[in-house]
């Protein structure tokens, strides 16, 4: 979950200044995939992990400006087949545990022992699945939207639940899908999405992202629309993905909290997000002693909305601040 459709505008002000990668690199992980990654930042700072939301939404360069280039190392990357790593669209050899295996090869790669974990919604999802494989390797987790995973959380979204807030934008999701299939949505757009027909993919890309474009913010636009090579990677993977309950068991990231709960978690939540409700953030925090849970008021989903933005650029200068002053004598 999580389409970052480069808003902005809104948030600009809010976002520490542009900056431009110092290092780029197209890692080969085998199963003929090859992910663009990219470095941003202080080589000698503070590693950090961006992970992006989706699955299939890619990096943007929106997303650089929430840590100061003079304290993080940055790093980006687009996850199996979307954005700027190769090929387009693939689902296969594409799971959960083929993603956590990159990241551990990225962090090899660039020579990394530890980092931050930066997430939101799907990547909120990608940094506790790798957190709590690899725990050792993190030194804390800073989530936005979070999604865990669960059929509960996928029945809200593609079950019938939001369309109780936003009937008419449920009646056009389900409006290409015939009657008779409409009992199990997610199905039903795979049919399609998976079509021996790349036209065919395509048409039916556009309704799968528009669904939740619309409901990612508070003032999300209803109509809008992605661009067509876009769209059919991000609702592939997507629909890749929640076609298989995310390659995890069910509960998997609640019953394993357990072997991360000694690491310092901040979870920033729209108080009205409505793709990945506040109830979900809610569980995860409680009974964790070092996790800060930080209901955002007047706001939804979106990265790039405004208090959204502004809290998590807050919480990553209060990280650094923090390691200020533990240097400081």
């Amino acid at each position: 979950m999580d389409r970052l459709a480069g808003q902005i505008s809104a948030s600009h002000g809010r976002l520490h200044p542009a900056v431009e990668p110092f290092a780029r690199h197209r890692i080969e992980v085998g199963d003929g995939h090859s992910l663009y990654v990219e470095e941003c930042g202080n080589p000698q700072g503070r590693p950090v992990l961006v992970l992006h939301g989706g699955p299939g939404g890619g990096c943007s360069p929106f997303m650089r400006r929430f840590f100061d280039a003079q304290h993080y190392r940055v790093v980006l990357f687009d996850q199996r087949g979307c954005g700027r790593s190769h090929p387009t669209a693939s689902v296969q050899a594409n799971t959960t545990q083929h993603l956590i295996a990159d990241i551990a090869t990225i962090r090899t790669t660039l020579g990394i022992d530890r980092w931050l974990l930066f997430g939101g919604s799907w990547g909120a999802t990608l940094a506790l699945a790798y957190a709590e494989t690899h725990p050792d390797h993190v030194t804390g987790l800073v989530l936005r939207g979070v999604f865990l995973g669960t059929q509960s959380e996928l029945d809200w979204f593609y079950g019938g639940g939001a369309a109780r807030f936003f009937p008419d934008l449920w009646a056009r999701f389900q409006e290409p899908i015939p009657l008779v299939e409409r009992d199990d949505m997610i199905g039903a757009y795979h049919k399609r999405l998976f079509d021996s027909d790349p036209g065919r993919q395509a048409r039916f890309a556009q309704p799968w992202l528009v669904w939740e474009n619309a409901l990612a913010g508070l003032q999300s636009q209803t109509g809008s629309q992605a661009p067509a090579e876009y769209a059919r990677a991000f609702a592939r993977l997507e629909n890749h993905y929640f076609s298989h309950g995310c390659f995890l068991d069910e509960g998997q990231l609640m019953r394993d909290r357990h072997r991360i709960e000694h690491l310092p978690a901040i979870i920033v939540q729209g108080r009205y997000d409505m793709v990945c409700p506040p109830l979900t953030a809610h569980r995860l925090a409680q009974g964790w002693p070092g996790c800060d849970l930080r209901l955002v008021p007047a706001s939804g989903h979106a990265l790039s909305e405004p208090r959204i933005t502004a809290e998590l650029v807050a919480v990553m200068d209060g990280v650094r601040d923090d390691d200020r002053n533990r240097k400081t004598p």
